[in-house]
């Protein structure tokens, strides 16, 4: 599998729109290469960097198998029009919230998981929820890394 954006590439810097510094929406994403029998996909966004440790800005679960990509600015509630959910992320919000490093320059790590069965997690898991949830079904997996500072 393979996860990519058309506004930053894999090791690159994240632009500021998608930023606390923007419009901190989230940034259009895709996906190929997508193993058989794959019934949802779920995808985390967090930043091994922060200095309290892992900050997690993005949960998303329950996308239906057929989906191939996310819009920009996707809206920030826990159920998605034509299907999916949101979790809640560490700044105690549901759906994405973007970069925002106190100092330095930090990497955030986009998480695509395949997987073959439905979640039974309502809107608004966390990050935990969702990883125990997904224990015995992730059929394939693939990551894109960009990079903030201030």
């Amino acid at each position: 599998m393979k996860i990519e954006s058309p506004v930053f590439r894999d090791g690159e810097s994240i632009p500021a729109k998608y930023t606390c510094d923007g419009s901190d929406v989230s940034p259009p994403l895709s996906w190929s290469g997508v193993p058989g029998g794959v019934r949802s996909f779920s995808l985390i966004c967090d930043d091994p960097d922060a200095p309290m440790g892992t900050w997690v800005h993005w949960v998303l679960y329950n996308l239906p198998g057929e989906t191939a990509a996310l819009p920009e600015d996707l809206p920030a509630k826990g159920v998605l029009d034509g299907g999916g959910l949101q979790g809640k992320n560490d700044f105690g919000r549901i759906g994405y919230g973007g970069p925002c490093p106190p100092a330095g320059r930090h990497r955030y790590f986009f998480k695509l998981y395949a997987l073959d069965t439905l979640l039974s997690l309502k809107q608004g898991a966390d990050k935990k929820e969702l990883l125990k949830a997904m224990e015995g079904h992730i059929r394939g997996e693939c990551r894109i890394v960009g990079h903030y500072a201030r």
